[in-house]
């Protein structure tokens, strides 16, 4: 595994990305993404598989939204599910199809956004190895009772009780918050860097959410942002090191 700066690699929203961009997705329509012929994101011809974030944006109930390598057959399978019509989102590890593309298709009308963290390529120079840890709460920010709710906050993955090494360099996380009130996203990235334009979940509803996400990290801490107040909980159950 080789973990990235989280990057926004497709917006249907957004005629500027091209390939990447619009048109929104119709009912029943597959769409080919060239994620690596067309993204700005730097991925390498080398990448076999993708770590992504698909987040939906639909126009009303989506029954499912699936995704797969270019070149194979559509699985009976779906990356995620937003049958109350608000965004959704869900992290999706994709293998890279007929050159690097992806494909995804959408059972009724949605906005597609792709976020990448990451890619599974060849051992070489760099590369990291999975491994597993027993499931571990992180932080709550619920705890003590009475805390507030947060909109930023820096974790210190390696510094919790969860045994993390420090030089552990990439987290696999679940990520789980519990808004007082509507929240627009919420974002990670390792502390240190600016922030990127990416999401790591949506909880638009005000309901309790939640997501995996793998967040890179270059000291064993990484940051949070919430576009509004929210509680956050984090869990880990692997990291990638040497």
């Amino acid at each position: 595994f080789y973990p990235m700066a989280p990057c926004r690699v497709a917006d249907t929203r957004k005629a500027a990305l091209g390939l990447l961009g619009t048109p929104s997705m119709g009912a029943g329509q597959s769409r080919t993404f060239p994620i690596l012929s067309s993204s700005t994101c730097n991925i390498p011809a080398t990448a076999r598989a993708y770590s992504l974030n698909f987040t939906a944006v639909p126009a009303g109930p989506l029954g499912f939204l699936t995704t797969w390598p270019t070149g194979q057959a559509k699985p009976q399978a779906s990356s995620l599910n937003a049958i109350t019509g608000t965004v959704t989102a869900n992290a999706a590890i994709v293998p890279a199809g007929t050159n690097g593309s992806i494909d995804v298709f959408a059972s009724n009308a949605t906005d597609v956004v792709i976020d990448i963290n990451g890619y599974f390529a060849p051992m070489v120079t760099g590369g990291l190895s999975l491994y597993g840890v027993t499931p571990c709460r992180v932080v709550d920010t619920r705890k003590p009772p009475g805390s507030p709710a947060v909109t930023s906050l820096d974790v210190g993955v390696s510094a919790s009780a969860c045994g993390i090494p420090a030089n552990a360099q990439a987290h696999v996380l679940s990520v789980t918050v519990v808004p007082p009130t509507p929240l627009g996203y919420l974002t990670l990235w390792p502390q240190g860097q600016t922030r990127p334009t990416v999401s790591t979940l949506n909880a638009l509803d005000g309901a309790i959410t939640s997501n995996l996400a793998i967040v890179p990290t270059t000291n064993g801490t990484i940051s949070a942002f919430a576009s509004n107040l929210a509680h956050v909980i984090i869990d880990i159950s692997a990291y990638f090191g040497q």
